[in-house]
């Protein structure tokens, strides 16, 4: 999630900022009435450490806009976007008195996170006082016809969410395609709620007969519906985990089955990432790995490279700097080339 090489490989609290945090610290200046950066995550998984989406030396005003939830539940909502008439009412008054406030905070604080606060302040008016984001999660809207051809489960409309969230205006949407047992799909006491396919966990092949449809139905309408909307140039689209799986099986006794079952375990030296839309040349294969899937053979590439891809379609300098705890400049991307062959 950052292009660099973590302190740790197993820490997701971040020593560095997250993509998309930088794509909001970029594109600060910028509103369209909806934020720069979105995260759509389960219940109880949409904390910025989880999936390493922090904001390291940026600071708190550049983590996600995170609205945890399924967007196929009835009950799903977007908190805080909204305004009884009384309360807005009132609003102008009590922001004008709340703004000198904030200029005898700001010039008393030596930490920044004041100034976090106010950012935080000035974000959360914007987006009650104005219906742009409230409307672009309002799934609704969307005729039934296609929120069908999606999937009526939260993987579906988690992609016909990002559409319509790119569509409003935002820069870096992510979408979280976790559980496909939250997607209408009976329990598999064999299965196993993320992507993790130790055999000590799921039944390799059970379990992706489960998950790979709904992921491939879901990744598929939304490809088309970007196409169909002329957004292929405007938005690209990336579908990635964090890293490879091994090319062999093992067979472990399942902790929830008991009986020895197929799966595999982490693999970080390859792994691949699937890439549509953006403007770029789409509809081929970049590298190869050897006969057995273990190791890049032509054309290695490291996920700086595909970063410095991902900067160069918004527009971003990867080798721009912002300042580290210590003050210290730092480039965006230490290293890394953008995908000649994508380009």
């Amino acid at each position: 999630m950052t292009g660099r090489i973590p302190k740790t490989p197993v820490n997701t609290v971040n020593d560095a900022p997250a993509v998309g945090s930088i794509v909001s610290k970029w594109f600060e200046r910028r509103d369209v009435g909806i934020p720069n950066y979105i995260c759509n995550a389960p219940n109880g998984r949409h904390g910025i450490d989880v999936f390493a989406m922090g904001s390291a030396y940026l600071g708190p005003s550049y983590v996600p806009f995170t609205v945890p939830g399924n967007p196929d539940d009835k009950d799903f909502e977007v908190k805080n976007v909204s305004l009884s008439k009384d309360v807005e009412d009132r609003l102008d008054d009590r922001s004008t008195l709340l703004a000198g406030f904030d200029r005898l905070r700001r010039d008393i604080d030596q930490t920044g996170l004041m100034g976090a606060q106010d950012h935080f302040h000035q974000k959360a008016v914007g987006l009650i006082t104005n219906n742009r984001t409230r409307d672009a999660f309002d799934l609704s809207k969307e005729p039934d016809e296609l929120r069908n051809k999606y999937g009526r489960h939260c993987w579906g409309q988690r992609a016909l969410l990002a559409r319509r969230l790119v569509e409003a205006g935002s820069k870096f949407v992510t979408m979280v395609m976790e559980n496909p047992y939250k997607s209408g799909v009976e329990w598999l006491k064999n299965g196993t709620y993320n992507w993790d396919s130790h055999a000590v966990n799921c039944h390799l092949f059970d379990d992706a007969k489960v998950r790979l449809p709904i992921l491939d139905r879901a990744i598929a309408t939304l490809i088309e519906d970007l196409y169909d909307r002329g957004l292929d140039k405007k938005v690209l689209l990336v579908v990635t985990g964090e890293f490879g799986r091994t090319p062999r099986i093992s067979v472990t006794k399942g902790s929830q089955t008991g009986v020895d079952q197929p799966g595999r375990d982490h693999w970080p030296q390859a792994m691949s990432v699937l890439v549509s839309g953006g403007g770029m040349r789409t509809g081929q294969v970049v590298g190869s790995t050897n006969a057995k899937g273990e190791h890049p053979h032509e054309r290695p590439l490291t996920p700086s490279d595909f970063w410095a891809t991902i900067y160069k379609h918004l527009g971003i300098n990867p080798a721009h700097e912002y300042p580290d705890y210590s003050g210290r400049p730092m480039p965006i991307l230490p290293f890394g080339h953008s995908i000649s062959e994508l380009i």
